[in-house]
């Protein structure tokens, strides 16, 4: 399951069919993923939508460094996009990150100044991170733009429908909030004194001040989000706030098994981090009044980018540096928590279930338990899993509908492009 995979689509079929029934339940049945389904309680049909897309499915190759190439895109674009372009996502939406980044430090002044203090404190100039989020929802809202003619660049990011991109603007707001607002709230709990390569805020102004800047931050999204004036848009990311705290709970109290389990740790993984994104990309196409279909595809590109980029993150704990990651490394196994490198090396070496069970607080547990990791495929396998969840997130963006614009076809290359990227950073 997770060895080089090849996917074509002329030969091979039945091997396709079942690699991506069995990636479907390394999504949801396997991993204990939600089955997104709708308020109502029904499906939404985005299993079936994507077995539906499976003999249309463009070839991917996994290398063993665990990049990857898609080829369909490059043999589909020749011409407009060439096959040594390198698509550099920020700076197609550059000028409008800068637009919100100013629009947040306005969105979250307060009268009481030390909360105000609090509350920017990670808006700041210099601290704002990667803005990672805000950028994916905004190349995602171009990609998914209807009804446009092929027109200069420049006009459609000045946007045909102003109100449809402020709204959508808006959602990649509330969503950066949201974030942030988590952030305070882990370093509260995880007792740490680092973030972003400055003092958490927690352990420069105290816990409860940082307790109430993350509540404070919450309520300013909600305000946002209740401006939009759409109910299906503030469910969504409502279930946002509920998938953060369970999440949490789910991190906090768990049994030996549930520890051992992977099951457990990508459905506490979904919740604590591909939720927000999941469900912020769909809701970018419900505003750009896509169909059901392509909101499934919104959704799941989010979904799976969200998933990779936790699984390098849990990889650079272990391999990355206090000075690449922002923060000490080996942050998670210090605090007990067991993440996918450890859970395959328990594959191979059950001996961790031991020290797993103890969360690692004996005295030597932790470089006992690196000294398996060290001889395992942990951390192999840890990538190639993420590498299969961007390997699907590209397959959603080349599942969207055609579209004439080449700045169309530009934002979704990048959106491609970011899916590399997310498994190949380093910090």
């Amino acid at each position: 399951m997770y060895a080089r995979c090849i996917l074509k689509d002329k030969c091979g079929r039945l091997n396709l069919r079942r690699k991506l029934f069995t990636s479907a339940k390394s999504i949801n049945a396997l991993y204990g993923l939600p089955d997104s389904r709708n308020s109502r309680g029904q499906s939404d049909g985005a299993s079936q939508f994507k077995i539906q897309q499976v003999f249309r499915c463009k070839e991917y190759i996994w290398l063993a460094r665990h990049r990857f190439h898609d080829v369909g895109f490059q043999a589909q674009h020749k011409g407009s996009i060439t096959d040594e372009e390198r698509v550099d996502p920020f700076s197609l939406v550059a000028d409008e990150l800068s637009l919100l980044a100013s629009r947040l430090r306005s969105m979250i002044l307060t009268e009481i100044p030390k909360l105000g203090t609090a509350a920017e404190y990670f808006f700041k100039m210099g601290v704002e991170g990667k803005r990672f989020r805000p950028m994916v929802l905004l190349l995602m809202a171009s990609s998914l733009t209807i009804g446009i003619p092929e027109v200069a660049a420049d006009c459609l990011r000045k946007g045909l429908d102003e109100e449809q991109r402020l709204r959508q603007q808006r959602i990649a707001e509330i969503t950066e909030m949201i974030h942030v607002a988590s952030l305070l709230h882990d370093d509260v709990l995880d007792d740490a004194d680092t973030r972003r390569g400055v003092g958490s805020l927690n352990f420069v102004m105290g816990n409860k001040l940082a307790v109430l800047a993350g509540d404070f931050l919450l309520s300013r999204a909600s305000v946002a989000l209740a401006s939009l004036k759409n109910i299906e848009v503030v469910e969504l990311l409502s279930k946002v706030l509920e998938h953060l705290v369970t999440g949490e709970i789910m991190q906090m109290t768990n049994t030996t098994e549930q520890r051992c389990s992977m099951e457990y740790y990508m459905q506490k993984t979904y919740y604590k981090t591909a939720s927000l994104m999941a469900n912020s990309c769909k809701a970018i196409a419900l505003i750009a009044g896509q169909p059901a279909e392509v909101c499934m595809l919104a959704y799941d590109y989010g979904r799976n980018l969200g998933l990779a980029y936790q699984l390098v993150d849990d990889v650079l704990d272990f391999t990355g540096t206090t000075a690449s990651l922002g923060k000490g490394p080996l942050s998670d196994i210090r605090q007990g928590i067991v993440t996918a490198p450890i859970l395959f090396a328990l594959e191979e070496f059950p001996q961790l279930h031991d020290v797993i069970s103890r969360k690692f607080k004996n005295p030597g547990d932790i470089d006992l338990a690196l000294e398996f990791l060290g001889k395992s495929d942990g951390i192999r396998k840890a990538k190639q899993l993420a590498a299969q969840h961007a390997g699907f997130a590209v397959f959603s963006v080349e599942s969207f509908p055609p579209s004439e614009s080449e700045y169309v076809k530009l934002c979704r290359k990048a959106l491609i492009d970011l899916s590399e990227k997310v498994i190949t950073r380093t910090k």
